[in-house]
């Protein structure tokens, strides 16, 4: 990359962790580029020229390649300070800007009033060109928060994905979505609030079959005052917030009251209330932290990659943890800096202080965007002693042990590919295996599904369905040709391309696959597998049912491969053919809905959707429209005459 007589030999500040999980500093002699001569001659010839026309201002500025594409956004308080330090004949002891700053070929900056602004300003332009030596996240894990509207009369539960500032009480974040449900679930039998829309359950004629088992108070039909919900609504949330205690004291006094009143069926109603939280709250691990909401960063680095993992904690209980990988781009400060920027600009529950575990250039203007952001202050700490730093030291081996489970994962993943390679006899190691499926009923709405591992893993984004256009009536091996021509052909012009093709189905489906490669001459550079649905087998006196393992077939052999019973590999491709299955029949559902739900009105030329919308307004059912007489039809403000007539006859013509 530079010429062997600009090495030489350089003292840089290195970061790692010790043995104790402790993030430090020190002062390491590294063989790096001696680049004083060369830097400096390439920023004269490159851009040197301009950098004291840049200006002394906040504001943004971006990096851009040979291409035009943007490598790295920034922000700065001073503009011609912050790029001179990018040029500076020592360099500003950052080992990968002279490898950022080898393929800038222009700056472009674009000054604010003020540096908050810019803070903004380079948020958004880092959503919006996603460069490669800024931190960008890659996770399609949403986790899911519980929403409760305090300004409703009545306020509902709702399990939600998205945090938006509506000024109602979010609760967590909790990573599985099936848990919470399961929560709530005991809760309602706890605090039975309302499941449904007021207006929603008003319609019915008696309350819910909720209200009937005891799990819904019906505010509905009023059998619950407003006064009464209220105190269900503080139970719940006291309980949300790891409050048993006072839940289950507020209970007690309660039922010693009702008992003194001698209202003996409440006062067993709360008892079996308290029994219940008791027996159902699971008792979360408690931190030494005694209170408050917070969120803790840990860090741990590995070659070119650093493990980021959040713990969540909330009234003092921990009560999940997230973990992002992120490339090693920049130093830790900036990286950490552009991880909580990108993080926190997402739709998450703001705590009241992140814990981080080492200190930031810009963290009094990180914090005060997250207090505006929030509406409450977010303070910014990075504790050097007490049970806070002991909070760091344990999101600091959360980040270690997440790092050493992964590397475990994607060895399993690679021996797992490395198998699949050698059973179906493939040219390169299956990085990227996409499985096709055909649904159709009847040859009506018939779809195809496209699937794709990446490295053994789902990847959802890559995912495609095809509505088939060529195919009439129901015709699996035409319709498959056609998804199968469409995706490889765009591949050739794409240069994306799979490794692997798997083809729910047996040696008919293969023929397909193998006929539409050597078309586009892939064959050789494509493995493709069938794989077949296991047989059901008799013994010799046919009593004795079992089930065969799945087969799979390969282009030129007779007989199926097979796997070993339980085996992984087996596993994968098995989810993999379910997973395409499922996509395409979601799909197919999906069309032969819509087509159901089609309105006639659709089929009539000069009536669109807000005609559509007009004409059932006024005369308020599709079936109302087709017994209207022309005369009330032309009555219609805005409907043509002519338009009337057509609407007319095509409703009132007989098949």
């Amino acid at each position: 990359m530079y010429p062997r007589k600009y090495f030489g030999s350089s003292f840089v500040n290195h970061h790692y962790t010790n043995k104790c999980g402790e993030y430090q500093t020190k002062t390491t002699k590294f063989k790096l580029p001696f680049i004083r001569r060369w830097f400096l001659a390439y920023a004269e010839t490159m851009i040197a020229p301009d950098l004291k026309n840049y200006p002394q201002a906040p504001g943004v500025y971006l990096m851009f390649g040979d291409k035009g594409e943007v490598l790295y956004v920034g922000k700065a308080k001073q503009l011609r300070n912050r790029l001179r330090s990018y040029f500076s004949a020592t360099g500003d002891g950052r080992l990968q800007i002279p490898l950022l700053m080898e393929k800038v070929a222009r700056i472009e900056v674009i000054i604010t009033d003020t540096e908050k602004e810019a803070l903004l300003l380079e948020n958004t332009l880092i959503k919006k060109y996603r460069p490669h030596y800024n931190i960008e996240l890659r996770d399609d894990k949403t986790y899911v928060s519980v929403r409760i509207d305090l300004h409703d009369p009545f306020p509902m539960l709702q399990v939600v994905r998205q945090v938006k500032n509506d000024g109602a009480h979010y609760f967590g974040p909790y990573s599985s979505a099936s848990a919470i449900r399961e929560t709530l679930k005991e809760i309602y039998r706890i605090f039975p609030l309302r499941h449904s829309s007021i207006e929603r359950c008003r319609k019915r004629g008696r309350p819910c079959l909720f209200h009937q088992i005891g799990q819904c108070s019906a505010p509905c039909h009023g059998k619950i005052s407003q006064t009464d919900y209220r105190k269900l609504v503080d139970g719940v949330i006291q309980l949300l917030e790891g409050r048993e205690s006072e839940v289950i004291s507020r209970l007690q006094q309660r039922m010693v009251q009702a008992a003194e009143a001698l209202r003996f069926e409440d006062a067993a109603r709360l008892r079996d209330q308290i029994s219940s939280i008791e027996k159902s709250v699971e008792k979360q691990k408690v931190t030494s932290y005694s209170g408050g909401n917070l969120d803790v960063i840990g860090l741990h680095q590995d070659g070119g990659e650093v493990e980021v993992t959040l713990l969540f904690i909330r009234q003092g209980r921990l009560i999940g943890r997230r973990s992002y990988v992120v490339a090693w781009k920049l130093d830790l400060p900036e990286l950490l800096g552009g991880f909580l920027q990108e993080y926190y600009s997402r739709q998450v529950i703001l705590p009241d202080q992140l814990l981080l575990p080492l200190p930031l250039e810009g963290a009094d203007l990180l914090a005060e965007w997250l207090s505006e952001k929030r509406g409450k202050k977010v303070r910014l700490i990075t504790p050097q002693r007490g049970e806070k730093k002991q909070l760091c030291l344990l999101a600091q081996r959360n980040a270690c042990e997440s790092y050493r489970q992964r590397g475990q994962r994607q060895q399993a993943r690679k021996e797992l590919l490395e198998e699949l390679r050698h059973k179906f006899q493939l040219p390169v190691l299956p990085q990227r295996i996409e499985c096709y499926d055909i649904s159709n009923v009847q040859g009506n709405q018939s779809v195809g599904s496209m699937v794709v591992l990446l490295d053994g893993e789902p990847a959802t984004a890559e995912y495609r369905r095809f509505k088939i256009k060529t195919v009439v009536g129901a015709d699996d091996y035409a319709s498959l040709r056609e998804v199968l021509t469409r995706r490889l052909s765009r591949g050739v012009e794409e240069k994306n391309l799979p490794d692997m093709i798997l083809i729910d189905g047996g040696k008919g489906q293969l023929g397909v696959l193998s006929a539409v490669l050597q078309e586009l001459q892939l064959g050789a550079a494509i493995g493709a597998v069938g794989i077949a649905k296991s047989r059901v087998m008799a013994n010799v006196r046919g009593k004795v049912v079992e089930r065969s393992e799945e087969r799979f077939f390969l282009p030129g052999r007779k007989n199926p491969v097979s796997f070993r019973h339980g085996s992984a590999s087996l596993f994968l491709l098995e989810r993999l053919r379910d997973e395409a299955h499922r996509f395409a029949i979601t799909y197919h559902r999906k069309l032969r809905s819509k087509a159901a739900l089609r309105s006639s009105l659709e089929d009539i030329p000069g009536v669109g959707p807000a005609r559509r919308k007009a004409l059932l307004k006024h005369f308020g059912s599709r079936k109302k429209i087709g017994t209207a007489t022309l005369d009330e039809l032309k009555q219609l403000p805005g409907l043509p005459e002519s338009l009337a007539e057509t609407i007319y006859q095509t409703l009132n013509t007989k098949p």
